[in-house]
């Protein structure tokens, strides 16, 4: 599914963006992105977002910058500085310069300062890009739940159009063997006379043929599969690789009567059966 959150704010000394969105994927396939000295967010980050987002292809970026406060402290290397000292001294003496020699003149050797980044509590940094971090993966949940509902909706609909269908096929069955059994009848009638037709036998080939084409499993276990999806979608639970297999399910039900579907009525129903299950499993696709 897909989905979109943003937040930016100042906590105390630190500037925090958050943003995360996702597109549609099977899996769950996490990328994050956090400021290279501060990689040890990736791990808290991304265990973080898993526990709202079980499946889609997600997006997450955080920027750290200080506010106010430095992060970062200058040292003086003495040593070095000592070096350049003792030069500057055999320079003055050997010449017989001037002795000019002032913090200035030293300080003109940048390599004898060096600039670091001051040591940090990795938890409290944490819990400052939590507090950007949570609203957004908030906005972000929201926004995936009212795609969530539009999609469940267009599911719902799409299987009461289906059982719809279930139903023609279960009403067409009967017909479809007193059909056969008028038409054995007629060829009969056509072939050997009134005199030469076995209603015995003509009730055998018909039973025989009913049993052949009877999909009464085949429909019972259809409602079953649409009664359980619809327990899975109003569960609000993460549904997604649930209904997977239950399309999984339904399709081969739907494939058995159209294997045993030897009239055109029952054969269209079988199409447009097919025609909606591959548009509901598109949609399923898209679903956590």
């Amino acid at each position: 599914m897909t989905g979109y959150g943003r937040t930016e704010g100042i906590f105390g000394t630190k500037k925090v963006l958050a943003e995360i969105r996702s597109v549609n994927h099977r899996f769950a396939d996490y990328n994050i992105k956090v400021p290279r000295h501060y990689g040890f967010l990736e791990d808290k980050v991304r265990a973080y977002v898993s526990g709202y987002i079980s499946r889609g292809k997600v997006d997450v970026y955080i920027g750290v910058e200080s506010y106010g406060d430095s992060d970062k402290q200058v040292t003086l290397n003495s040593a070095l500085a000592e070096s350049y000292l003792d030069a500057l001294r055999r320079l003055r003496d050997e010449f017989s310069l001037q002795d000019d020699i002032s913090v200035s003149t030293v300080a003109r050797f940048g390599d004898i300062f060096l600039s670091e980044r001051k040591e940090e509590d990795a938890e409290e940094i944490w819990q400052t890009v939590l507090l950007a971090l949570a609203p957004a993966v908030e906005q972000f949940v929201q926004m995936r739940a009212r795609e969530g509902e539009r999609m469940l909706d267009d599911l719902k609909g799409r299987a009461d159009a289906m059982l719809t269908m279930v139903e023609a096929v279960e009403r067409r069955s009967p017909e479809r063997v007193a059909e056969y059994r008028q038409r054995l009848y007629d060829k009969l009638m056509e072939v050997l006379g009134a005199s030469g037709i076995d209603e015995a036998r003509i009730l055998t080939e018909a039973a025989l043929y009913a049993d052949k084409v009877a999909v009464d499993e085949e429909t019972v276990r259809l409602r079953s599969h649409f009664t359980e999806m619809e327990r899975i979608l109003s569960s609000g639970e993460p549904a997604g690789r649930k209904l997977d297999f239950l399309i999984q399910e339904i399709n081969r039900e739907i494939n058995t009567i159209g294997s045993k579907a030897n009239d055109i009525e029952t054969a269209k129903l079988v199409v447009d059966l097919k025609a909606e299950l591959e548009k509901m499993r598109e949609q399923v696709q898209n679903i956590e």
